[in-house]
C-alpha cells in the first residue's frame, strides 16, 4: 500500500505502546498477512514522520520485491511491487546481516557513515541490550552512497525480519525506512521499531503455519475426492479421479493406461503422436514400457521437470514437440511384482512477466550494483516448473488408491467374467444356485453375528433361526450334551404351533452310547421317517411324544470332545433330507463351534481378569494388613517399653517410699514423745542456766516445737501422694493384665489424667487446662485394660495438642490478673463424660475439647496410619490408627469423630460391656 499524503511534525502521531498494541491486535484478529503489513507501514510512517516505510521480501534465488509501502510521493518515488535483482544493492546489504547476530543498519548519507547494531552476541547467542551502546560505526561504501543519492535518500534504516518457527530461522525480508532529509533515529524509536519487527516476524510465522495447515487440508480434500471417485459404486470413476489428480498436481493433462486390457483414460492436453509412430499409444512403445515397468526408482515415481533434458526419452520427444508440455510425472501402477499400468501427469511450460529495477552496465563487473533505478520489464518464456517433494508425496499417496481401485475393478471384472461362464454352465440349476446363495447369506449373517457379539445364546439363536428359514423346517434346536448323551436344549426356533422342547428332557439312558461315538467322528444322522427308522423303543416313544416325523442331526465338535448337536425337526410329515441341506447344517454347526470357542475364550479371558483383580485386591489387602501389623507392632513395642519403664520406675520408687512411709509413723511418735519430755523438763526446771537459754534462742526452740509437727504432717502427706502416683503408674502399665477382665474405666481415665498432669498444669504456652468430668454410673467393663488406657492416653494427648495453638493469643495479654476479663482470653478445657447405652449393652465415653478442630477432609483421614496434621517430629500418625484398631478390632466397639474448625473436637468411644 502506498500513500501520497506526507506527514508533518504537527500531525498527531502514535505513541510507542499504542503502535505496538495496534499491531498485536491485528495479529490476534487473524487478519491476512498482507493487510497487516500494509497497515503496519502506515502506522510506522505516522509514528516516525518519515518519507517512506516499506517491507522488502527476499525470494529463494536472492532477488526480492517490495510488498508493502507507505510513501510521501512528493519527496520519494514509489517502489511498491517492483523486483530487485539478486546482484542489486539490497541483496548486497543482505550480506551484512547475520542470522546469529540480527544486525540493524542505519545509514547517514550526509556523513557517509552507517551504524550497525547487534542484537545477539555472535559467539554466545546471548541477547544484548537494545539501548544503542552496542552500535558499531563504519564508513558506507561509495556505491552504496551513490545508490541512495540516486533514490533521493539522505538517511535510511534497515531491520532484518527473521520469523522464528519450528524450522531453521531464515532471513525473510527487511523493514526499510527512507527519509529525503538527514534524520537520526532515537533509541526509543529504535526499540519500538524492533518490537514492531518482532511482531511482524510473529505474524509471518503464523501465516506460514496457517499456509501449511491449509495446504495439508487441501491435500486431504483432494485425497478424499479421489477416493470418492475411485470407490464410487457401482462404477468406479477413473476419469473423474484422473481429472482431480491432474488439477491437484498442477498439471495440464494426464492419462491412465491399463496393461491387462489396453484401456486408456485421458484428461486435458495430450501428446500428439506422429503418423509414423509405430504404436497407437506411447505406453505401448517397448522403451516406454521398460522405462515405467522395470526401471522405476525405489519410491516408484519418475519426476521429470524438463523433457528436453531427458536424452533417454528422445525416442518419444516427437510426441511432445507440438505441445507446451515440458514436465512429466510418471506413476507406475502396481503392487508387489504385478504391474497393472501407468498414470502420466503432464505439466506446461510457463511464460511470465516481471518488472526489475535497474540494469547492469555491459562493461561493469557483475558483482557491482547498478546505480540506475530504471524500471526494466522482463518477459520469461518457456519456464520449467520443478516437481516439488510435496507433489511427489501426494502422488505416491494417490497412487496407492488408484492401485487399490484398479485392482478391485480388475477383480470385479474377473468375477463378472467367471460368473457369466458359471451362469452359462448352470442355467438349468438356477433354483439350486439360489438356494446356495441363501445358504451363503445365512452363513454371512451368522458370521457377522459372531463377530458382532460375544453373547453365545444370541449367536446360537441366530443360527437356529437361519437354519429353520432355509430348510423350512418345523423346529430347529441346539442340544448341549453333558454326559452319556444327556443334556438340555439351550435354543430353539419353531414354525407354527408345535410344542416347545426347551423344558423337555430325554429319559435317562434312552440313547445308546454308540451314537455318541458316531457323532464324535463328525458323522451326521438323517432320519427321513421316524416310523420306519431302526430306533430303540425309548427313542421312538420320545420322538413321537414331540410329534417328530423326521429329523436331521449334525454334531458340534469342539476339538477332542462332542459339545452338542444341531437338530432339525419335521413335525408335519416325513421328509427326505438332501445333501445340500446336510451340508448347510454342517457349515452352520462349524459356525456354532466357532461362536462357542470364541465365547469360551472370552469367558476364560474375563475369568482371568476377575482372578487378576481378585489377586490384586487380596494383595492390596495383604499390604494393608502388613501395614496395620507393622503399625501395631511399632506401637505395641513402644507401649510395652513405656509400660516396662513405668512399672520399673514405680517399683524402684515404691521401695524407698514404703520405707519412708513405714517409718514416718514412728518418727511422728518419737518427735511427739521428745517434745513431751522437753515440756516436762521446762516444767520441772523453769530456771534454765545461761548456756541452755542461749542455745534455745539460737535455734528458736519455740518455732521448732511449733513447726516440727507440721513438717511431719507434710512429710506424711507427700509420702501418701507418692504412693498414690506409684499406684497409678502400676495401674496404667497393667503389665500383669494381658487378658480381658472386668475393668473400672473411670480409674483408667483418672490414672491417665494423673500421668498427663504435667501438661494439664499451666505453663508458658498454655494456662491451666480445665478438666470437666461427668461420670455416669458405669459397671465394670470386660476389656484389655492396658490397651484401653492406651486409647485414653492417645485421645487426651491429641486433645491437649489441639488446645495449645489457641492458647498462643493468651501470652500476648500482659496483665495476667485480668486475663479472664479480657474478651480475647481463651479458657482451654477438656470435657469427659461417660454413660451407658442400654439398647446395645455398651458404655460410651466422650472426650471433647474446645481446641482448633478440623475440616471434614481431615476427619476422613485421621484414622489412617501415618497421617498427621502435627509438625514434623511432634507426631507419628500412629496414635489414632492404633486407637481405631484397639476399639473396633480388639473390642468390637465403635469410635466416631465430630469436629468443626475452631469449634473443637469430640471423640465418642462405644465399647460393649461384655
Amino acid at each position: 500500500m502506498k500513500s501520497d499524503d506526507c506527514i508533518t511534525n504537527q500531525e498527531k502521531i502514535f505513541d510507542q505502546e499504542t503502535l505496538l498494541q495496534r499491531t498485536i491486535n491485528r495479529i490476534r484478529r487473524n487478519l491476512e498477512l498482507q493487510k497487516i503489513l500494509e497497515a503496519v507501514v502506515i502506522d510506522i510512517r505516522s509514528f516516525l514522520a518519515t518519507d517512506r516505510v516499506m517491507i522488502y521480501r527476499f525470494e529463494p534465488d536472492g532477488s526480492g520485491k517490495v510488498i508493502a509501502e507507505s510513501v510521501c510521493e512528493e519527496k520519494l518515488s514509489s517502489l511498491l511491487g517492483l523486483n530487485f535483482l539478486a546482484d542489486n544493492m539490497l541483496t548486497h546489504i543482505q550480506e551484512m546481516f547475520s542470522l546469529k547476530t540480527r544486525q540493524r543498519v542505519t545509514v547517514d548519507v550526509t556523513t557517509g557513515k552507517m551504524g550497525v547494531s547487534v542484537l545477539e552476541h555472535p559467539q554466545t547467542g546471548e541477547i544484548l541490550p537494545g539501548d544503542g551502546n552496542n552500535v558499531q560505526i563504519r564508513p558506507v561504501d561509495s556505491w552504496h552512497l551513490e545508490y541512495l543519492k540516486a533514490m533521493g535518500i539522505q538517511s535510511s534504516l534497515l531491520i532484518p525480519i527473521i520469523p522464528q518457527n519450528s524450522d531453521a530461522p531464515l532471513l525473510w525480508g527487511l523493514l526499510v525506512l527512507h527519509h529525503s532529509q538527514p534524520r537520526s533515529i532515537l533509541k526509543r524509536e529504535l526499540r519500538a521499531l524492533q518490537q514492531l519487527t518482532d511482531q511482524i516476524a510473529i505474524a509471518i510465522a503464523q501465516n506460514q503455519l496457517s499456509q501449511k495447515i491449509n495446504i495439508e487440508q487441501q491435500r486431504q480434500v483432494i485425497i478424499n475426492q479421489v477416493i470418492t471417485h475411485l470407490h464410487s459404486l457401482p462404477t468406479r470413476q477413473l476419469q473423474e479421479a484422473l481429472a482431480t489428480t491432474v488439477l491437484a498436481l498442477g498439471g495440464c493433462g494426464g492419462r491412465i493406461y491399463l496393461q491387462s486390457t489396453g484401456e486408456l483414460h485421458t484428461w486435458g492436453e495430450q501428446p500428439q503422436l506422429p503418423q509414423a509412430f509405430p504404436h497407437n499409444l506411447i505406453e505401448q512403445h517397448p522403451y516406454w514400457q521398460r522405462h515405467w515397468m522395470t526401471e522405476s526408482p525405489q519410491e516408484g515415481i519418475w519426476a521429470i521437470s524438463d523433457l528436453d533434458q531427458e536424452t533417454e526419452l528422445s525416442v518419444l520427444t516427437a510426441a511432445f514437440e507440438q505441445t507446451k508440455i515440458r514436465g512429466l510425472l510418471l506413476i507406475p501402477l502396481g503392487y508387489h511384482q504385478n504391474c497393472m499400468g501407468v498414470m502420466s501427469i503432464f505439466r506446461h511450460e510457463l511464460d511470465s512477466d516481471i518488472v526489475w529495477v535497474g540494469k547492469y552496465q555491459q562493461n561493469s563487473p557483475k558483482n557491482l550494483p547498478q546505480i540506475s533505478l530504471q524500471i526494466c520489464p522482463e518477459e520469461r518464456k518457456a519456464q520449467v516448473q520443478e516437481w516439488t517433494q510435496e507433489e511427489i508425496s501426494l502422488a505416491q499417496i494417490l497412487r496407492q488408491h488408484f492401485v487399490m481401485a484398479i485392482q478391485q475393478q480388475q477383480t470385479h471384472l474377473q468375477l463378472q467374467s467367471r460368473n457369466r461362464k458359471l451362469k452359462q454352465q448352470v442355467e438349468v440349476k438356477t433354483a439350486e444356485l439360489k438356494k446356495h446363495l441363501l445358504i451363503a447369506n445365512a452363513i454371512k449373517i451368522v458370521s457377522e453375528q459372531i463377530r458382532g457379539t460375544l453373547d453365545l445364546k444370541i449367536t446360537l439363536q441366530t443360527i437356529v433361526r437361519e437354519v429353520r428359514k432355509l430348510l423350512n423346517a418345523d423346529r430347529v434346536l441346539i442340544y448341549q450334551l453333558f454326559d452319556s448323551l444327556e443334556g438340555e436344549v439351550i435354543v430353539e426356533e419353531i414354525n407354527g404351533n408345535w410344542q416347545s422342547v426347551l423344558a423337555v428332557t430325554a429319559p435317562p439312558n434312552c440313547f445308546p452310547n454308540e451314537q455318541a461315538l458316531h457323532y464324535f467322528r463328525g458323522r451326521t444322522r438323517a432320519i427321513n421317517n421316524v416310523a420306519t427308522a431302526s430306533l430303540s423303543p425309548c427313542h421312538l416313544e420320545f420322538l413321537n411324544g414331540l410329534e417328530i416325523k423326521a429329523n436331521l442331526i449334525v454334531p458340534i465338535n469342539m476339538g477332542d470332545y462332542l459339545w452338542g448337536l444341531l437338530i432339525a425337526h419335521q413335525c408335519q410329515a416325513p421328509r427326505n433330507w438332501h445333501e445340500d441341506e446336510i451340508d448347510l447344517l454342517k457349515q452352520l454347526a462349524d459356525q456354532a463351534a466357532i461362536a462357542i470357542q470364541q465365547s469360551q475364550l472370552y469367558e476364560g479371558t474375563r475369568q482371568a481378569e476377575v482372578e487378576a483383580k481378585t489377586k490384586a485386591k487380596l494383595l492390596g489387602q495383604a499390604i494393608y494388613d502388613l501395614q496395620q501389623t507393622q503399625t501395631q507392632l511399632i506401637q505395641s513395642e513402644k507401649m510395652s517399653s513405656l509400660g516396662q519403664l513405668v512399672a520399673g520406675v514405680a517399683h524402684e520408687i515404691n521401695n524407698p517410699v514404703n520405707f519412708i512411709y513405714g517409718n514416718l509413723s514412728h518418727a511422728v511418735s518419737y518427735s511427739e514423745q521428745i517434745l513431751e519430755l522437753l515440756h516436762l523438763y521446762q516444767k520441772q526446771y523453769p530456771q534454765a542456766n545461761l548456756e541452755i537459754d542461749a542455745k534455745s534462742q539460737e535455734i528458736d526452740l519455740e518455732f521448732i516445737v511449733a513447726d516440727l509437727p507440721k513438717i511431719m504432717s507434710s512429710m506424711t502427706i507427700g509420702a501418701e501422694r507418692i504412693r498414690s502416683i506409684v499406684l497409678s503408674l502400676r495401674n496404667f502399665s497393667r503389665l500383669d493384665e494381658a487378658d480381658m477382665k472386668p475393668v473400672n474405666l473411670h480409674e483408667g481415665i483418672d490414672n491417665t489424667l494423673l500421668i498427663l498432669q504435667h501438661r494439664i498444669n499451666p505453663n508458658t504456652n498454655c494456662p491451666d487446662i480445665k478438666v470437666i468430668k461427668k461420670y455416669g454410673d458405669l459397671p465394670l467393663v470386660e476389656c484389655y485394660a492396658g490397651q484401653i488406657n492406651q486409647v485414653f492416653m492417645n485421645i487426651l494427648t491429641n486433645a491437649i495438642d489441639a488446645l495449645e495453638p489457641r492458647c498462643v493469643d493468651n501470652v500476648a495479654i500482659e496483665n495476667l490478673e485480668h486475663q479472664a476479663e479480657n474478651p480475647c482470653y481463651f479458657t482451654p478445657q477438656i470435657s469427659i463424660s461417660t454413660s451407658i447405652c442400654p439398647q446395645k449393652n455398651s458404655v460410651i465415653i466422650r472426650i471433647a475439647d474446645n481446641g482448633i478442630g478440623m475440616s471434614e477432609e481431615v476427619q476422613k483421614l485421621i484414622f489412617d496410619p501415618f497421617f498427621t496434621t502435627k509438625a514434623v517430629g511432634k507426631g507419628t500418625g500412629l496414635g489414632l490408627a492404633i486407637t481405631y484398631k484397639i476399639v473396633v478390632e480388639k473390642h468390637n466397639g465403635v469410635i466416631k469423630c465430630t469436629s468443626k474448625p475452631n469449634q473443637g473436637t469430640e471423640m465418642a468411644i462405644e465399647i460393649p460391656i461384655k
